[in-house]
C-alpha cells in the first residue's frame, strides 16, 4: 500500500526504503549488508583467479556481484507483488533481507487459483533468469563479466528449484496449499499439510552436514553447518507460524460482532455528560451515542475519555464533547464474523463502532476492548465472552 511519505507506516529499526516498483515500496534490511560482505569475501578467490591484480578492488567487485544477485531476488519478489495486484490484493511492501526477500500482502489470496499463480510466478521468474543467464554464459567471454553471468545462472536456478520444495514458508509450500485447496481440501487444512512439509524440509536441511559426511565423504566445514542451521531455523519457524495461523483461523468463526454488541443509548448532543451517564445506567446500556437535532446517530462517546473525566465536571460538559464523529468506516454490519470482523476494525481504527442490522437500523455498539478480549479467548481455544446484546 503506497501513499505520501508522511502517510506510510514507520519502518522498523535497521530498515531503509530504497524506492518503488509499480508503486510498491521496496525496503532493505540492514542484515542484507552482512550477507553482501560475506558474498564479497567468498567471491574474492574466484575474482582474483579471473582478474588478478585488482587488489582491494576485488572486494568491490564482490559487492557488485552481491548487488546483482539481490537484484534478481528483487525481480522474483516483484513478480509475486504484480501477480497479487492482478488479483486485487493490496501489497504493503517488498523487503530484501539476509535470506532473500519477502512480499508483504494485506490479505490472503481470494481463491486457490489466485494463490497458485501468485506463489508460482516467483520461482518461475528465478528459473527464467537462470535459464537466460545460462544461455548467455556460452557466449560471454571469460573474465569478470563471464563470472558474473555464471554466478547469476547458478544462483537463480538453485533459488528457483529450492523455492519449489513443497513446504511453507517456501513458495512451493504455497503451491502445494493451492493445489490441495483447489482439490477440495479446506484452505486451513491445506495450510497444515503444507506447513508440515516445511517442517520436514527444515529437518532435512539441518541434516545436510550428515549428508556431506556419508554421501560426499568429506567433513562438513563451518559454512556448511552455519548455513544449514540458519536455513533450518528459518524454515521451521515459518512452518510453525503457518500452523499457528491455520489453527487460529479455524477458531475465528467463534468471534462474532453480534454477540459482543453492547446496548446503545442515544442522547441529544447538548445533554450534560452526567445526565447521559445516569440514563445509560438506568437503561443498562454499555455505550452512548449522540444524535443530531434532525435525528440519526452522529457520534459515539469514547469510553476512555468518559472514564478520564472527573465526576464533578460532568454536569457542565455536553456529551458531544466526548463523542467521536461516526465516520463511514465506523458503521459496520452486526453480522460480521471472524476475519471479516478483524479486517473491518483494522482498516478503520477506532475505539467503538456502530453496529447496523441488514436493514440499516442501529443494533448496538461494539467496543474494541471487547473484541480484543474475545480474540484472546479464541486464540486460547476458549469460547468468546458475550456482552448484553443489542438495542
Amino acid at each position: 500500500m503506497t501513499g505520501p511519505a508522511d502517510q506510510r507506516d514507520p519502518l522498523p529499526a535497521g530498515t531503509v526504503r530504497l524506492g518503488q516498483i509499480a508503486g510498491i515500496d521496496v525496503v532493505v534490511q540492514a542484515s542484507w549488508l552482512l550477507v553482501a560482505l560475506l558474498i564479497a569475501v567468498g567471491m574474492a578467490p574466484r575474482i582474483s583467479s579471473v582478474a588478478p591484480g585488482l587488489g582491494w578492488l576485488t572486494y568491490v567487485a564482490g559487492l557488485a556481484f552481491a548487488v546483482l544477485l539481490y537484484l534478481s531476488v528483487l525481480l522474483h519478489e516483484a513478480s509475486h507483488a504484480i501477480a497479487a495486484r492482478h488479483y486485487g490484493l493490496t501489497v504493503r511492501s517488498i523487503s530484501i533481507h539476509f535470506l532473500g526477500g519477502a512480499t508483504q500482502l494485506e490479505s490472503e489470496a481470494p481463491s486457490a487459483r489466485a494463490e497458485l499463480v501468485i506463489a508460482v510466478v516467483g520461482p518461475l521468474t528465478s528459473l527464467a533468469v537462470g535459464g537466460v543467464s545460462l544461455g548467455l554464459a556460452f557466449v560471454t567471454p571469460d573474465g569478470l563479466v563471464g563470472l558474473a553471468v555464471d554466478a547469476l545462472a547458478t544462483t537463480n536456478l538453485v533459488v528457483g528449484v529450492l523455492n519449489l520444495v513443497p513446504g511453507l514458508p517456501l513458495d512451493g509450500g504455497r503451491v502445494l496449499r493451492a493445489v490441495l485447496w483447489g482439490l477440495g481440501t479446506g484452505p486451513d487444512r491445506a495450510t497444515v499439510v503444507a506447513a508440515w512439509g516445511g517442517r520436514v524440509a527444515a529437518v532435512l536441511v539441518v541434516a545436510w552436514p550428515v549428508f556431506v559426511v556419508i554421501v560426499l565423504q568429506r567433513p562438513p566445514d563451518v559454512v556448511d553447518m552455519v548455513v544449514a542451521v540458519m536455513i533450518g531455523v528459518f524454515l521451521w519457524g515459518g512452518a510453525t507460524a503457518s500452523l499457528v495461523h491455520a489453527r487460529m483461523r479455524r477458531r475465528l468463526p467463534g468471534l462474532a460482532a453480534r454477540p459482543l454488541a453492547r446496548r446503545l443509548l442515544e442522547v441529544p448532543e447538548d445533554l450534560p455528560v452526567s445526565e447521559a451517564v445516569r440514563r445509560a445506567q438506568d437503561a443498562r446500556a454499555g455505550g452512548i451515542a449522540t444524535i443530531a437535532t434532525t435525528g440519526g446517530v452522529v457520534g459515539l462517546v469514547d469510553e476512555r475519555a468518559l472514564q478520564a473525566m472527573p465526576v464533578e465536571r460532568r454536569p457542565w460538559v455536553p456529551t458531544s464533547s466526548l463523542a467521536r464523529a461516526v465516520e463511514p468506516g465506523m458503521r459496520i454490519s452486526a453480522d460480521l464474523v471472524g476475519e471479516d470482523l478483524i479486517r473491518a476494525i483494522t482498516e478503520h481504527p477506532a475505539s467503538e463502532y456502530l453496529l447496523l442490522d441488514p436493514d440499516g437500523e442501529v443494533f448496538g455498539v461494539l467496543s474494541v476492548a471487547d473484541v480484543e478480549r474475545a480474540f484472546a479467548a479464541v486464540r486460547q481455544g476458549r469460547p468468546a465472552p458475550e456482552e448484553e446484546t443489542g438495542r
